[in-house]
């Protein structure tokens, strides 16, 4: 019973910063919630009914532990042409469908979706929903209301709203556009001024304050008139007292139309993708690095969803902005989001009747900053540094979802990003023949976790790579081998980046090898990498484990050469390699004398059919004086039966833990048996086992047929130095 009570005496201990935290998230959940219920036609406390129905369901049924739900900003679009389109009683019931279908996805365990979107396209839909965010309300945020059909008349007719806003006579427009720019400008620079105590409320409340302080002003100290234009203040906010009473009919007459089941499909891939997006994302921030259950926080939202359409409210998805705010303000569990929706519920019970005092053009000012937010040229400017490929695959996804819709969008994003991967790669066959083959293969070694992943890693498989990394504890140490694999792309590249992090905060170690020899068009470590067909092509940037084995260089004074090196006379001698092509070696690490140098290299065993390339990491090292020649290994069931075959095992006298644990082979014995002295013998017994072999004057030493990670690159050096001093 210890552990439940240390369960229940934590969760105690920490409330106090949860009832905090949530009161701080519900300032902003309020201002937001009336904006994008309102930006999305629907009645202002839609968007409250959303938050507090998805603060209590996700708060008690969910799976993530500092999330924050409510409505989002990805579907202002959407519920705006869901709600003219079917009408809002209609609309309340394409919610509840994809309230039903998001369930389903999380009892089927369908999370995993999210992975099969590459992160450019992600990006582009993002912005594109900034755009439609911006392009509406931008002109609501200066008192002038225009009907357009597309979202780019929208965007192009901003100029002409600024040149209006200008010229303005009206004084109620005036004071409407003033008050817009004003909270815009709050919006902006708020987070620039550092003042712990100030920045106790959050820009949006500040905004919804400073409006009802002027419109008090004028009631009781001026005794006049609220200046800004009525048409421009909040309507509609119902008193606490009326909300279940004006609880809307649901009208599910239009459920056999195609118009209604494209709008569920969108409310409901856009719900997804944000509110995987957005757990993925509060993860990282989360201090503890505790991992989301992502389908059981899809069952919540989805029930979430059903019960906010059914009471008048908008679809629930995890939201990424309030969620920080949650983590910046010391929320450490789901009670958190609870507290945020009780305090809603008190804002409306209390101040219902205040809210009518705030602005329309303020309120959709906080919006206006949120798509500029999605859709800012920064995120451009980041997606170009990964590769100009990026750039197509963010653009095309951007104006398609502009033009045609969101589904649309994502879907050519997704083709698009196909198309590129094959141009590049100059291959069909190789996403045909290995897309549906199994790529990832995993295993324990010793104290870590090994993963190789053949062929190719995109995000058409990359869910097969995820699944493995997400069986392993974080705090263990794993190695994620792409050798074997002929393609890595961006989308790939930027989640292993994050679980890095994930590893490195938790205590374990991630590594990533295997992408030396993988050309890349950019310097970003994002960039996607395929791999060279031409040895001696230069590449443009160092991988990771390059840049790291470089930092090793310096720091334990090496000579690093990452260039391949065709020239390999130095290894034709030994046995192991009697039988093998070696193809060339690099990322070379040796000591300023040249006598001792670790390097990786590939060569290949067989041919034709049966040939299989290899790519190891391996030490040499160069002995001053001439010593016989044998191989060491560690002894093992197939050592054994090379005995009966007649490659005997050399016993060395006094030593026989060193013959029972290795398997010693050569030709003269004699001398074997003489240069294995009590001081080479005892090395060899205390320290870790490795392929050891002798050409007469040099040593090789390996371990596994792999590459090595820089722990263990380093421990392979530290061992060669020390053999060398033995046997010198």
């Amino acid at each position: 019973m210890s552990p439940k009570q240390n369960n229940i005496k934590t969760f105690l201990n920490a409330l106090p910063k949860n009832i905090f935290s949530g009161f701080v998230v519900s300032l902003i959940a309020l201002p937001l919630g009336l904006g994008l219920a309102m930006a999305s036609d629907a009645p202002p406390i839609a968007g409250v009914i959303a938050a507090v129905i998805g603060g209590v369901t996700v708060s008690i049924l969910g799976g993530s532990h500092v999330t924050i739900a409510g409505p989002g900003n990805g579907l202002v679009g959407v519920l705006l042409v869901t709600i003219a389109t079917l009408g809002l009683e209609s609309a309340y019931a394409a919610i509840i469908c994809s309230g039903i279908l998001l369930s389903i996805l999380g009892f089927l365990r369908l999370g995993k979706l999210a992975d099969f979107f590459p992160s450019s396209a992600i990006q582009g839909m993002l912005a594109a929903i900034g755009l439609i965010i911006l392009g509406k309300q931008f002109h609501i945020m200066l008192a002038h209301r225009i009907k357009r059909e597309d979202t780019m008349d929208y965007l192009f007719e901003i100029p002409f709203t600024l040149n209006d806003a200008i010229h303005y006579e009206n004084t109620g427009l005036i004071f409407a556009a003033l008050a817009g720019f004003i909270s815009f400008l709050i919006m902006i620079f708020y987070s620039k001024i550092r003042n712990k105590y100030l920045q106790l409320i959050p820009a949006p409340m500040w905004i919804v304050i400073l409006s009802i302080t002027f419109s008090y002003y004028f009631e009781l100290v001026a005794h006049e008139a609220n200046p800004i234009a009525s048409n421009y203040m909040i309507s509609g906010i119902p008193q606490f007292s009326e909300i279940i009473s004006q609880i809307p009919t649901v009208n599910f007459g239009k459920i056999g139309s195609f118009s209604f089941w494209s709008s569920v499909l969108a409310l409901t891939l856009i719900a997804s993708i944000e509110s995987l997006l957005s757990i993925k994302a509060v993860d990282k921030l989360d201090p503890e690095k505790r991992r989301s259950n992502v389908n059981r926080d899809l069952k919540a939202l989805g029930l979430a969803t059903i019960g906010s359409g059914f009471l008048g409210g908008l679809n629930v998805v995890t939201v990424i902005a309030r969620s920080s705010v949650n983590v910046n303000n010391g929320g450490t569990n789901r009670s958190s989001n609870f507290f945020h929706a009780l305090f809603l519920v008190i804002f409306i019970v209390l101040f219902s009747t205040q809210l009518t005092r705030i602005p329309l053009p303020a309120l959709m000012a906080i919006l206006v900053f949120t798509g500029y937010k999605l859709a800012s040229p920064e995120n451009i400017r980041k997606i170009f540094r990964i590769g100009k490929e990026q750039l197509i695959i963010f653009f095309v996804t951007l104006l398609v979802t502009l033009k045609i819709g969101l589904i649309s969008g994502i879907l050519c994003g997704v083709l698009v990003t196909f198309v590129i991967h094959v141009v590049l790669n100059k291959s069909v066959s190789l996403f045909a023949r290995n897309w549906l083959k199994p790529n990832v293969l995993m295993f324990q070694e010793d104290d870590h976790y090994y993963i190789s992943v053949k062929h190719f890693c995109s995000f058409l498989n990359y869910y097969k790579l995820k699944d493995k990394l997400n069986a392993i504890p974080e705090n263990e140490d794993v190695i994620v081998d792409f050798s074997l694999c002929q393609f890595v792309d961006h989308t790939v590249m930027e989640n292993l980046n994050n679980y890095q992090e994930l590893f490195s905060k938790r205590g374990g170690n991630f590594e990533v090898l295997g992408l030396d020899l993988h050309d890349t068009d950019s310097k970003h470590p994002f960039a996607l990498r395929r791999l060279l067909p031409v040895p001696n092509v230069i590449k443009n940037s160092l991988t990771r484990r390059q840049k790291t084995i470089e930092e090793l260089s310096v720091s334990f004074n090496l000579n690093y050469k990452s260039q391949k090196e065709k020239q390999t006379l130095f290894l034709d001698n030994f046995l192991f390699f009697r039988t093998k092509q070696i193809n060339h070696i690099y990322n070379q690490l040796s000591n300023q004398e040249q006598s001792l140098n670790v390097f990786d290299i590939e060569f290949s065993e067989g041919e034709f059919i049966a040939k299989e390339v290899v790519r190891s990491t391996m030490l040499h090292i160069k002995l001053n004086k001439n010593i016989p020649e044998f191989t060491l290994d560690r002894e093992g069931f197939l050592e054994k039966i090379y005995a009966f075959a007649g490659f005997k095992d050399i016993p060395i006298k006094n030593h026989s833990d060193f013959s029972n644990r290795f398997y010693l082979l050569g030709e003269d014995t004699k001398a074997i048996q003489h240069f294995f002295t009590d001081e080479i013998t005892h090395f060899f017994e205390s320290n870790p086992y490795y392929h050891i072999e002798s050409n007469g004057h040099d040593l090789l030493v390996f371990g596994r047929q792999r590459l090595a990670s820089i722990k263990e690159l380093k421990a392979l050096y530290d061992f060669g130095k020390r053999l060398k001093e033995v046997v010198s």
